[in-house]
């Protein structure tokens, strides 16, 4: 039991380190309204780029930053396939990722795993020292969130959450709807890619291979987060703190399985089903309860226990 309570840091700090990641997904899966697959590849891009720059000596902070702005561009290259092209956004981030694949090989020098382990480079934080990583994390996600309020509370940011509640209505309107969606994706992605270089500096490498199932983990942190602050509040804050909320909770669970020694293989799966129950709990309470309570609702009727009026 107390190498589990001593693992919980590490997992909290993992857990926070994809709740980055998961801010993003939600930029695009609630705020947007789009499915966008473009996060598996962005997030190794992210890794990737911050990786190759901290081994050739830029400053790690320099190397944050352009981590994110080529994040940025693999949101702008799905933005413009499906704004500019007519590619359904599903499409378009799916054939981005793609691309990305062997842009990410190019970027490494076709390495598929690089190390920045060595104590000759400087790093945020490693997992070699939690808690050291676990509050500046904190810091970051915070910040973030604090970022992404303000800015979504700004007319341009108020012009996006329009766009994805109603793109027909946000046109008519005189928004540029097609402008939006590209900068939402944008954004997205180079918080994405943040949290893909953040994890290469925690646990000292970048690997091509790093991003697979990002978006499981990313809609799982969103789905739960937005579960659990549902009937707390609908302002939009408190989701963002929820989801941040959500990406720790997976993270606990999942080193909670891992310790009790369910096959790592197993893992993924588990990811999924998580997803599974808490986006199909609302659906089959609105559908079937509502159902049932009709069905008695009609027996109490032919009975006479109730009246039809």
């Amino acid at each position: 039991m107390l190498d589990y309570l001593a693992s919980l840091p590490g997992a909290i700090s993992l857990g926070l380190i994809w709740t980055i990641m998961a801010l993003g997904v939600y930029i695009t899966y609630k705020v947007l309204d789009i499915a966008d697959l473009t996060v598996d590849g962005s997030f190794v891009t992210g890794g990737i780029v911050a990786a190759v720059l901290i081994t050739s000596g830029v400053n790690f902070l320099l190397a944050l930053l352009i981590a994110m702005i080529a994040g940025a561009l693999c949101g702008l290259i799905t933005g413009l396939l499906h704004t500019l092209l007519g590619i359904p956004a599903i499409l378009a981030g799916i054939l981005t990722q793609m691309a990305l694949w062997s842009i990410n090989l190019i970027i490494g020098s076709s390495k598929s795993n690089i190390s920045i382990s060595n104590n000759s480079f400087e790093v945020l934080f490693s997992q070699a020292n939690v808690s050291d990583a676990l509050w500046k994390i904190g810091i970051i996600v915070i910040a973030f969130i604090v970022l992404l309020y303000v800015f979504f509370g700004t007319e341009l940011g108020a012009s996006i959450r329009a766009t994805g509640n109603n793109q027909a209505m946000s046109r008519a309107q005189g928004i540029n709807t097609k402008f939006n969606i590209v900068l939402g994706l944008m954004i997205s992605n180079a918080l994405v890619a943040l949290s893909g270089a953040l994890l290469a500096q925690y646990q000292g490498f970048a690997d091509i291979n790093m991003g697979k199932g990002a978006i499981v983990i990313g809609l799982c942190a969103v789905v739960i987060g937005t579960a659990i602050v549902s009937k707390i509040s609908t302002n939009f804050l408190v989701r963002l703190v929820g989801v941040a909320i959500g990406g720790v909770i997976y993270y606990i669970v999942f080193q909670t399985v891992v310790f009790i020694g369910v096959p790592t293989n197993l893992l993924k799966m588990l990811a999924a089903i998580i997803v599974i129950i808490f986006l199909g709990i609302p659906y089959v309470r609105r559908n079937y309860m509502d159902s049932i309570k009709k069905h008695f609702l009609n027996k109490k009727i032919e009975k006479g226990e109730v009246n039809n009026d």
